[in-house]
């Protein structure tokens, strides 16, 4: 696995790079040798926080811990990405040893004020990549997002599969 640790209003010493490092490499047995591990770490007044990301063939695997200590932030974002895999292995384990790595998969994320006006602050572009709904349900979890839009690989439309209040799942299709 390759590694790319960086840090955001923190300097990342060596010794958390390495214990990053050693934590993360525990995962190597889940990926093939190419896959990219991306590990943002960063202050926020007195909470550490750790970002794990890892891309792999349309699918992102995303955990994130804050904590009053770095070490400890670290420890626990690596058993979240650990249940993440666990919970959803018989799916992911077909992701999971097959082909080329996607690095440019992202999902949408619009923050919307409450005003008159609306104001577009954030615009995020992503690949849309044909999946079953299944797919796109696994993958809305796995990035902890509460809808994912994706392109329905049986109708051939964009569709937007969402968490409802209720713990079950909707969809939205367009209507013609």
């Amino acid at each position: 696995m390759k590694f790319i640790v960086s840090g955001k209003n923190l300097e990342v010493t060596d010794a958390l790079k390495e214990k990053a490092v050693k934590k993360l490499s525990k995962l190597e047995k889940f990926f093939n040798p190419g896959t990219e591990v991306h590990v943002t770490m960063s202050v926020e007044k007195n909470r550490h926080i750790i970002e794990v990301t890892i891309p792999f063939n349309g699918v992102v695997i995303r955990a994130e811990e804050s904590n009053s200590d770095m070490y400890t932030s670290i420890d626990k974002v690596i058993d979240i990405v650990e249940r993440q895999i666990r919970r959803n292995k018989t799916r992911l384990e077909k992701k999971l040893r097959e082909g080329a790595f996607m690095d440019e998969n992202f999902t949408p994320d619009y923050d919307v004020p409450e005003e008159q006006e609306f104001k577009v602050v954030r615009m995020k572009r992503f690949a849309v990549k044909p999946m079953t709904l299944e797919e796109a349900i696994l993958q809305m979890n796995l990035l902890g997002h509460e809808f994912f839009v994706f392109s329905n690989a049986e109708t051939k439309e964009v569709n937007v599969v969402y968490k409802r209040k209720d713990g079950n799942y909707g969809l939205i299709e367009p209507e013609f």
